[in-house]
């Protein structure tokens, strides 16, 4: 039952990260040109360059603001990698090796073997 459920959980996140990957990759790219924005903004010796830079740098970052729903798909993208990290881990808590020599403790590992 655990492998069905985090095979939905995943099949709606992969849904969810394509949907939302045109977002993503405006977002990269917005983020990116930001980021040449700014070494260019102070690169540049006169005001007025400095100006021209500092507008064109708000227009870019309205532009990444509004692929807010980007967000959602780096959010899928990161349940995508908890499920694949989740997949084939094995969930037996009750079951530990002790190095005690008590008779009741070897007694529940025995047990817990014999059930396997």
């Amino acid at each position: 039952m655990k492998k069905f459920m985090l095979f939905v959980g995943g099949l709606v996140a992969l849904i969810i990260l394509l949907a939302n990957l045109g977002p993503m990759v405006l977002l990269g790219l917005s983020l990116w040109l930001l980021y040449v924005i700014f070494k260019k903004f102070v690169r540049s010796d006169s005001t007025a360059g400095k100006v021209g830079w500092i507008i064109l740098g708000l227009f870019i970052a309205s532009i990444a603001f509004s692929n807010i729903y980007a967000v959602i798909g780096l959010a899928a993208a990161y349940a995508l990698y908890l499920i694949y990290k989740n997949w084939n881990k094995e969930d037996d808590p009750m079951v530990h090796v002790m190095e005690d020599d008590d008779p009741f403790t070897n007694f529940e590992r025995e047990w817990a073997e014999l059930n396997k």
